[in-house]
C-alpha cells in the first residue's frame, strides 16, 4: 500500500541506500553497503560554484565491505569513495580499520560512536555502518539463535518480537511471556 497523495512540491535530494549479503566458501560472510546521494535538480559544486552538478550526479557516493565470521565478529573492513563533496572526505576511510574485531551482536553502534564518532570518520560511512548490522543478522545464517536458555538478540526489540506477540508465540513459544531482566547498573569507578 503507497502513501497518500502528498502535498504539492519539489524534489530536492535523492539518497539510496542498498545492502547485499554473501556467503563465501571460506565460511565467512561479506556485507555490503552502497550509500548515493544527489540532488534532484542542477546546482552549484560545493567545490566549485562555477561548476554546475547536474540532477542525478552523486554528492556522496561510498561503499563498504565488512567480513564477519559466524558470531558476527568483524575480521575485515573495506570502503570506497566514488564522489564525495569535501577534499578531505577520504581521509575518513583510514579509521575504519578500529571496527576490526567489534562485534555486531552486542554493543555495534556504541562501538562505532566510540572509534569513529566525530571528525574521527565521516558522518555518511557510520551511517551505513550502523544499518549494515541489520542486513547481517538478515544474512548469517544461526545469527538468530539462542546462548544458552536466553532467548535470541532480536526477541523484545520490535512490535513483531513482543515476548506478549504472535510472533515469538509461534516461532519462539518457549519464550512467549518471557520477561526480561532489567540491565544491571554500570560500575561506579
Amino acid at each position: 500500500m503507497p502513501l497518500s497523495p502528498p502535498a504539492p512540491r519539489t524534489a530536492q535530494h535523492v539518497r539510496r541506500v542498498t545492502y547485499q549479503g554473501f556467503a563465501r566458501e571460506d565460511g565467512l560472510w561479506d556485507i555490503e553497503g552502497e550509500l548515493h546521494d544527489s540532488k534532484a535538480q542542477d546546482r552549484p559544486a560545493l567545490r566549485n560554484p562555477e561548476r554546475i552538478r547536474r540532477a542525478g550526479e552523486p554528492v556522496h557516493h561510498m561503499w563498504l565491505r565488512v567480513t564477519v565470521d559466524g558470531d558476527l565478529v568483524v575480521r575485515a573492513i573495506e570502503s570506497a569513495m566514488d564522489a564525495h563533496p569535501l577534499g578531505d572526505c577520504p581521509e575518513a576511510q583510514r579509521a575504519l580499520q578500529s571496527m576490526v574485531g567489534c562485534s555486531m551482536a552486542r554493543g555495534w553502534r556504541q562501538a562505532i560512536q566510540s572509534r569513529l564518532g566525530g571528525v574521527a570518520s565521516c558522518t555518511h560511512l557510520r551511517e551505513l555502518l550502523f544499518n549494515l548490522a541489520t542486513a547481517t543478522f538478515q544474512t548469517v545464517q544461526g545469527a538468530f539463535k539462542s546462548e544458552g536458555d536466553a532467548p535470541p538478540r532480536h526477541l523484545g526489540q520490535c512490535t513483531g518480537w513482543d515476548f506478549n506477540g504472535s510472533g515469538v508465540r509461534e516461532h519462539y513459544p518457549q519464550f512467549y511471556g518471557h520477561v526480561p531482566r532489567p540491565a544491571s547498573p554500570p560500575k561506579a569507578a
